[in-house]
């Protein structure tokens, strides 16, 4: 998208959406200049939704078979303007040709991430998680990213990849037990304390095995992470990262010490490549 003259560039200066298309949901961030006003998540659109959506110009309210507000996880109450400029990033290739149907699309690639040493299949949504924290929190940085998958990716102090971790989610492991056993539950993931280490139910069996095995691996990383960068940021993103900084607070307190949360990381690495396109 080139730089517009007159009061049209100016208005896309001030008002932008973001939209990072993510396995499980889709986030969305408003953003005025630099300020986020609003983010919010939804589920998948289908694509006669998204035509609708592109159609009424990302118009929110003007609602999508008189329901946007419902199926795109707005809050009520919420208005987002319309005919903004969206820029977008996706896990999901087909997505992308999607939203390119709109004309103020701007399509967030790897190769536009200001990091040295990125490898060809890093996802999009790690390279911008790290980005932003990067450019929020400095570097070296190391972003642990507790979403669909629990991903470890770092930095060091000139911005050049030093590589990371991939495993399954704290979401994706409970899915994954309750659909592919035959007499195992599907927990939600509202654990807030520490189970029993040796349970003696079912329930807090797979709490204790997910649980403590899932901090014992980020303890390992964050451990390991501060004697190469004692200096180093550490950052917790994504759908868990609360709960899982929770229990790392309750079992590690003096290691969850250094640890700060975040949610909107990629929005941060978004909002850096969109201000800079417009200096």
């Amino acid at each position: 998208m080139g730089r517009e003259s007159g009061r049209n560039s100016e208005t896309m200066l001030k008002n932008w959406l973001a939209l990072m298309v993510g396995n499980s949901r889709l986030h969305w961030a408003w953003f005025m200049e630099s300020t986020l006003q609003q983010a919010w998540d939804s589920a998948h659109f289908s694509t006669e939704d998204i035509g609708y959506l592109i159609e009424h110009h990302l118009d929110f309210a003007a609602g999508i078979d008189g329901a946007v507000n419902q199926r795109a996880g707005l809050p009520i109450g919420s208005i987002v303007p319309a005919n903004l400029p969206l820029w977008v990033a996706s896990v999901i290739p087909d997505q992308l040709p999607l939203w390119q149907a709109y004309s103020h699309t701007q399509v967030i690639t790897l190769d536009r991430i200001p990091l040295q040493g990125l490898y060809s299949t890093l996802g999009i949504d790690r390279a911008l998680a790290l980005l932003g924290a990067a450019t929020v929190y400095e570097l070296p940085c190391l972003v642990i990213d507790a979403g669909t998958a629990l991903t470890f990716t770092a930095a060091d102090a000139d911005g050049r990849l030093v590589g990371g971790a991939i495993l399954p989610g704290l979401q994706l492991q409970l899915r994954s037990l309750a659909e592919h056993t035959a007499a195992l539950p599907y927990l939600s993931s509202e654990q807030v304390l520490l189970p029993q280490r040796w349970a003696n139910n079912t329930a807090d069996a797979i709490w204790s095995g997910l649980l403590y095995t899932l901090l014992a691996g980020i303890r390992d990383f964050i451990t390991t992470w501060q004697e190469q960068q004692a200096a180093g940021a550490i950052v917790l993103t994504g759908g868990d990262a609360s709960l899982l900084a929770e229990l790392m607070h309750q079992q590690s307190p003096a290691l969850a010490a250094h640890l700060r949360v975040d949610s909107q990381l990629i929005f941060w690495g978004m909002r850096h490549l969109a201000l800079a396109s417009y200096s």
